[in-house]
């Protein structure tokens, strides 16, 4: 439990007795969390590298467990673990796996082909042993307010533009978020998050 300082998407501030946390988190995560300067709990994945200690947070237990294993994944790594939970809610992701559908998993952003049957594959696996219920629909972000919705198709194809020009994700997902509003389509996304990058 900790005081939410500050938020701009895909980053937020949190404070814990005196001492500010930087936590990486989905945009679609966003919607659920209280406004600036209230009180705010979550659930944290904590990594630690030679140039960097990172924290991903999550509104969810079963959100982070799905962090978890997208990470263990040859080839996933943090940022695109948390693109995909943007992308697509969990029981979406699942029905991908499950299914084997490359089609879909290819058009999430930083995802070909090769990294979409590596998903399926080592994925299954994983899920076969899991609870029955650890995905379900309750798992699924609900709808809310915010501009940004797992199923905002035109803010995924803006996202995807922004990433096939180079920009990182961390990038592309902050400056969407700042520009998007409902009645946008992706080109008019694409070009104003252009004009801001500049």
């Amino acid at each position: 439990m900790g005081l939410l300082v500050e938020k701009q998407p895909p980053e937020l501030l949190i404070e814990v007795n005196g001492v500010g946390y930087e936590v990486q988190m989905p945009i679609s995560c966003f919607c659920k969390l209280p406004s600036v300067g209230k009180k705010v709990a979550i659930y944290t994945h904590f990594i630690v590298r030679e140039d960097a200690q990172l924290l991903y947070g999550f509104n969810t237990i079963k959100e982070r467990a799905l962090f978890r294993e997208l990470i263990k994944v040859n080839g996933v790594g943090p940022k695109l673990a948390l693109s995909i939970l943007y992308s697509m809610t969990a029981s979406q992701f699942v029905s991908c796996i499950k299914e084997g559908d490359v089609s879909t998993l290819i058009k999430l952003p930083g995802v070909g082909t090769k990294t979409a049957e590596r998903l399926i594959i080592e994925m299954k696996d994983r899920l076969k042993i899991w609870n029955t219920d650890l995905f379900t629909s309750k798992m699924d972000v609900t709808s809310c307010d915010s501009n940004l919705t797992p199923v905002s198709s035109n803010v995924k194809e803006a996202i995807s533009a922004l990433l096939a020009l180079g920009y990182k994700p961390t990038q592309a997902l902050k400056i969407i978020s700042k520009i998007a509003k409902p009645d946008m389509t992706s080109e008019n996304l694409i070009r104003e998050a252009l004009k801001a990058m500049v």
